[in-house]
């Protein structure tokens, strides 16, 4: 172990120059994406396989639009995560209690059939994976102080993490569900999810006092005012089921207007509130059009497990070497670019510093990034049946990596240092909330994909991606004024 310090921060133990609370932090994010990944690259699959091969038989648009509203749900439900964090337990407890969620949720997708199973696994593991992102994230952010030029490539460490969890979660479960079903797929993201809460909790020492302080307790008195609300809010989701305004069909249109009307409600309330300070306030203000430029970016990546999962089974040929590899594989392909990639992406951070592209810069790259990355699909988009070779394809979401290492690892540190005093956890659910926008906008533009018409689709999505890389790259001056001081 290496004594460490930077100028102002009090001594704290480090590993790789880094706060050694990140290591802890890093192995639970791993296998909590573990656990997610390997679940949500089956699930589409399971959702409209016939029964015949151990799917449920909904139509294909309907388990793509599942998906993706799902995997909106899960960043949605972040903004509860973050409260009960601000309120009521603290980052470090919520991130806890979130992953017991999430793995009782992929218990319940393994034991239990049909869509009883698919409705209770889901609820629980969205729920769960809400609480635990955006307190594992925010809960990182307080080991750098504000200014610390090595946040970014902790950040980027943080999300190798993530990213190794998300690579081999897929391998597994692709393969258990090819060889003996879908339920023992889901049954090894929940023994994954249970080996990171051991590890969390046999290193919990090493994280400190840091997140266990409830910021902004909530008084005794309005207890019942929340019951209440939580009453109300149960209420109208059992009624717009019932009556049938909600359905499979439409969940993901649902799911994304949700998220921007819950957004928009938030950004009201950070402004306007009186325990927000007027530099805090400006800060906020500057995080509007990251959160859009996040937004579009997660459109289109997350179509991995929308559009490119069909893609995947009907347009990829997956032959090696005479074997057929399973499908579901595609969601592993990008993290392997990220881990290879991120150690080169943080040491380049942490050594450029303060004379590094500004955060506006990146996100602008990201964004320009993943909308030419779609075009690369379009010289095959003439070809019929599993034409495409995996390999190529290989390639083409090693573009996919380098626009995400630009902008995700990256929004994740802005985010805490952007956010006001008092809502700290609740900003980092607000920056996910911009990721679940794009996750159930990827389950919507699902719905408009066709192998016969793939020039017009990806053409098309990746020139807007471009446009609006460009608008954000016009306006990172601009931006990066109302950040204040927040390079």
């Amino acid at each position: 172990m290496v004594e460490g310090r930077t100028e102002g921060q009090t001594e704290t133990p480090t590993r790789f120059g880094h706060p050694i609370g990140l290591v802890n932090l890093f192995g639970v994010e791993l296998w909590e994406r573990f656990s997610f990944y390997g679940m949500l690259t089956i699930l589409g699959y399971y959702l409209y396989y016939q029964v015949t091969d151990g799917g449920l038989g909904l139509p294909q648009a309907t388990g793509t639009g599942i998906v993706g509203a799902y995997g909106g749900l899960v960043y949605l439900s972040t903004v509860l995560g973050g409260w009960v964090a601000d309120r009521l337990l603290g980052m470090e407890r919520t991130v806890f209690y979130g992953g017991v969620v999430v793995m009782v949720g992929h218990i319940a997708l393994a034991i239990l059939p049909g869509l009883t199973g698919v409705g209770v696994g889901l609820v629980l593991v969205a729920l769960g994976s809400g609480a635990l992102k955006a307190n594992a994230s925010s809960l990182l952010g307080t080991l750098y102080e504000k200014g610390d030029a090595r946040a970014d490539g902790g950040f980027t460490l943080f999300y190798l993490g993530i990213n190794l969890g998300a690579f081999v979660g897929p391998l597994i479960t692709g393969l258990l569900q090819t060889s003996v079903g879908f339920h023992w797929g889901f049954g090894a993201a929940a023994v994954g999810m249970a080996l990171g809460l051991g590890q969390y909790v046999a290193f919990r020492k090493n994280l400190g006092d840091h997140g266990r302080d409830v910021p902004n307790p909530l008084p005794h008195r309005e207890i019942a005012v929340y019951l209440g609300a939580l009453v109300v809010a149960l209420a109208v989701v059992a009624a717009v089921l019932v009556t049938g305004l909600v359905t499979l069909a439409n969940l993901s249109q649902v799911t994304t207007g949700v998220i921007v009307v819950a957004s928009i409600a938030y950004f009201v309330v950070m402004l306007r509130s009186p325990k927000v300070e007027p530099v805090e306030r400006t800060r906020v203000r500057a995080f509007i059009p990251l959160f859009i430029a996040n937004a579009v970016f997660w459109s289109l990546f997350q179509q991995i497990f929308t559009v490119l999962a069909v893609y995947s089974d009907e347009r990829m040929n997956w032959s090696i070497f005479g074997w057929t590899a399973p499908s579901s594989w595609i969601g592993s392909i990008e993290p392997v670019w990220i881990i290879l990639l991120s150690p080169v992406f943080a040491a380049m951070w942490t050594r450029l510093g303060n004379r590094a592209p500004t955060t506006p810069r990146k996100f602008a790259y990201g964004v320009i990034g993943m909308g030419a990355a779609f075009l690369l699909f379009l010289p095959t988009a003439g070809t019929t049946g599993k034409a495409v070779p995996a390999v190529l394809v290989a390639v083409i979401l090693a573009a996919f990596a380098v626009s995400e290492l630009m902008i995700s690892p990256i929004g994740l540190s802005v985010t805490t240092k952007l956010a006001p005093q008092a809502f700290r956890a609740q900003m980092m659910a607000l920056y996910f909330f911009s990721v679940g926008l794009g996750t159930a906008m990827s389950g919507v533009l699902a719905g408009y994909y066709d192998p016969a018409r793939e020039f017009a689709y990806f053409g098309i999505i990746g020139v807007v991606a471009i446009v609006v890389g460009c608008v954000v790259m016009a306006l990172s001056g601009w931006v990066s004024r109302l950040m204040e001081g927040v390079h």
